[in-house]
């Protein structure tokens, strides 16, 4: 066999080099796409309440601390009560806002989205804005004690679930925005019903992820269409390559090659840039369904992100798993 001594040839080496580079400067030149600075943009959430999942760090952090830095009520939703007070005094520190809480939530757990969302409809008299953030990957395959795929149920079906359970709260605050964070990588996902419940193996950690957000992206289309004519939007997002600690659950050496690319990749401050665009801008105001590309501009999604027949069998199942009644939610 030659390929073996073909490929180690230093040829190879430095083209691979090269390729590496060219990745990485292109990597740097996506940080500084798009006009739209949050800074510019003069909505005030004075008397507004909002959600942000998985808020505690990273990207959710960011979007939280730039919602109460607007004066909203901002509920951090968290699935570490440690670090979301943590990150609760921090914002409440940079912001002067008091009215900065934390709040439980495991979205991989629908029972946890129950109890959140019953506290938040027990509690907070309006909701204009609700941003499902928190995702992992790097997870191995595992089944939940409810019987769910454990990335699919954090990533898909618990944000799925929480949505409706808030949504007529949302709809009497309106007009109300929803926000569901997906990635340029569900344009490599597929979607398989069964995945869902991990009676077929989804063929890896990373496959799971490009396909939670592809689901991600079905689940907003068709909630758009239920809610035509209600005052509330729902629109996805992708953050672009950002450096935050999502990979945390991946093999050493892979944090480690992430590490050293991350001087090239979007801060995290950089990468909530697009989620803050759809929660509060002035251009994303009526715009309903759509999907926005990391410099905050509208996209096309991959074609099966487009099939509202995939998008309406995906709700109809997702429906069934999570108990939702029959109608409840945003209608058909």
């Amino acid at each position: 066999m030659e390929l073996p001594s073909a490929c180690s040839h230093p040829c190879w080496f430095v083209l691979t080099l090269l390729l590496l580079l060219l990745l990485l400067l292109l990597l740097r030149a996506q940080r500084h796409r798009g006009a739209w600075r949050p800074r510019a943009c003069p909505t005030d959430l004075t008397g507004k309440t909002v959600i942000v999942t998985g808020a505690n760090s990273g990207i959710g952090k960011h979007v939280a601390l730039e919602l109460a830095r607007r004066n909203a009520r901002t509920i951090l939703a968290c699935r570490s009560r440690e670090r979301g007070r943590a990150a609760a005094r921090d914002i409440r520190a940079a912001t002067g806002n008091a009215a900065v809480l934390p709040l439980p939530l495991d979205t991989a757990s629908l029972a946890s989205v129950r109890a959140f969302a019953r506290h938040v409809l027990r509690h907070e008299r309006h909701l204009h804005l609700l941003v499902n953030n928190a995702a992992v990957t790097g997870l191995p395959f595992a089944v939940t004690p409810e019987g769910l795929e454990e990335t699919f149920a954090t990533n898909y079906l618990g944000p799925f679930l929480l949505t409706n359970l808030l949504l007529e709260l949302l709809k009497a605050s309106a007009p109300a925005r929803i926000v569901n964070v997906s990635s340029f990588r569900h344009s490599a996902g597929t979607v398989d019903l069964r995945h869902l419940t991990g009676q077929r193996p989804h063929g890896g950690y990373d496959q799971a992820y490009n396909s939670s957000k592809l689901m991600n992206l079905l689940f907003t289309a068709e909630l758009a269409r239920r809610l035509q004519g209600t005052g509330v939007t729902v629109n996805a997002l992708s953050p672009g390559v950002v450096r935050t600690g999502i990979m945390r659950h991946f093999s050493w050496p892979v944090r480690v090659l992430f590490a050293l690319a991350g001087p090239f990749m979007k801060s995290p401050e950089e990468g909530a840039t697009s989620t803050i665009f759809c929660a509060v801008s002035e251009e994303a105001a009526g715009i309903s369904g759509k999907y926005f590309s990391s410099d905050c501009r509208l996209a096309l999604p991959a074609a099966p992100a487009r099939d509202p027949r995939l998008a309406r069998q995906l709700w109809d199942e997702s429906e069934r798993l999570t108990g939702l009644a029959a109608g409840a939610g945003a209608r058909s």
